[in-house]
């Protein structure tokens, strides 16, 4: 549930109405272009390491992100859709990488599959709470 919202207040509930195909607009024009910038860095960096190094820039972006439209500034209400949700959802690749565990589980390569399947939760977790804690630190 968006906090932003309180669907008990009828002038929210009908504005939330009014604006849902925008809302999805927002998130499919974002999407295209963090899908693009995804594919953009797999095309710079091989393999698996693309996928570990988007999930992990995205995570600290939407940490950033989160920190500032949330804590800093009254943002637009279609900006967390289009950047949170569209841009950086479509820019971090998390089934991309279950796929790239599944690929690796080969025989020989289970504990390669599994170091990568923690490394990339705990860096992509990681760098978006020190990145919450740095931009709360900045701005204040």
């Amino acid at each position: 549930m968006d906090p932003d919202v309180d669907l008990h207040v009828p002038a929210q509930r009908q504005e939330l109405a009014r604006t849902h195909g925008g809302v999805l607009a927002v998130i499919a024009l974002g999407g295209g272009l963090g899908g693009l910038a995804r594919y953009g860095v797999g095309l710079l960096v091989p393999g698996v390491w693309a996928t570990l190094a988007v999930n992990v820039v995205g995570g600290a972006l939407l940490g950033v992100l989160m920190v500032l439209i949330t804590e800093k500034w009254r943002a637009h209400p279609l900006a967390r859709p289009f950047l949170g949700v569209g841009v950086l959802g479509g820019f971090t690749t998390f089934s991309t990488y279950t796929n790239d565990f599944r690929h690796l589980l080969v025989p020989g390569g289970v504990p390669d599959a599994f170091a990568y399947l923690v490394l990339t939760l705990v860096a992509a977790v990681g760098a978006t709470a020190l990145a919450v804690a740095l931009t709360r630190r900045a701005v204040a």
